[in-house]
């Protein structure tokens, strides 16, 4: 079932099951009642993850603080993506917008990768959660992508699972199409990786070809920006061997 545009999704970090009674947070709760101007019995929709996607009633108990009834569940929990992103950060604003889209996306978790070239040395955390979460709301996704915690490119590659496949977006790679070298990946547990703005150093171009675990592919004869690249890229992937 399609998610439903009409209402305002709120997410949620409590089990949710119909006849249960949720006390909303301060900020929620001043979203609702005072930025919307919602009213007692106005309709949500409301979810958390994991729980699918359930009717809920507006119940106000004073100016400033409210609680909603949950009714019947609207949507079902949809299986979990097996696909997860590792990037590396770009400037703040570009950040926002990659993991937004990432989330979007439907990856399975968000990973900042500091690389040689990588802009940004710090992510903030929490803003970057805060983002996953707005943009699940606004594009009607039940899954929440989980935040993994940055990590250099190196330290990530020793600790990883050769048997989950890394898709490398390869700047240098021969072609222009990757349907290719996507059609030849047999395993279902996948990560796609993104480099920074000034893509991948030679050593680490070199490091990764040179996995067995690790897939190259080509995004196409022009020169895209970083965010765009894990756009594309993700599109790519999500059409060919994904979930679409």
């Amino acid at each position: 079932m399609r998610a439903n545009f009409t209402l305002q999704r709120l997410y949620l970090d409590v089990p949710l099951s119909p006849g249960q009674q949720v006390t909303l947070g301060k900020e929620q709760a001043h979203y609702l009642m005072t930025v919307l101007r919602m009213s007692e019995g106005a309709q949500v929709l409301v979810f958390n993850g994991r729980d699918g996607e359930f009717a809920a009633t507006l119940k106000p108990r004073s100016k400033k603080a409210a609680d909603l009834e949950i009714g019947d569940q609207t949507r079902a929990q949809p299986p979990q993506s097996r696909l997860d992103f590792l990037f590396a950060p770009l400037k703040v604003g570009r950040l926002d917008y990659l993991v937004q889209k990432a989330t979007e996306m439907g990856v399975r978790q968000i990973t900042p990768v500091f690389t040689d070239h990588t802009q940004l040395h710090k992510v903030n955390a929490a803003r970057l959660a805060a983002n996953i979460l707005e943009a699940a709301e606004q594009c009607g996704n039940l899954a929440i992508p989980e935040l993994g915690d940055a990590v250099r490119l190196g330290t990530l590659l020793e600790g990883w699972d050769p048997a989950r496949r890394i898709i490398f977006c390869n700047e240098s790679q021969a072609g222009n199409n990757p349907a290719a070298q996507l059609a030849e990946i047999t395993e279902r547990d996948l990560a796609l990786l993104v480099g920074p703005e000034g893509g991948f150093s030679e050593q680490e171009r070199e490091r990764l070809t040179s996995l067995p675990f690790v897939t190259a592919i080509p995004l196409g004869p022009r020169i895209l920006r970083a965010d765009t690249a894990a756009v594309a890229a993700l599109t790519a992937v999500q059409m060919t061997i994904g979930d679409w």
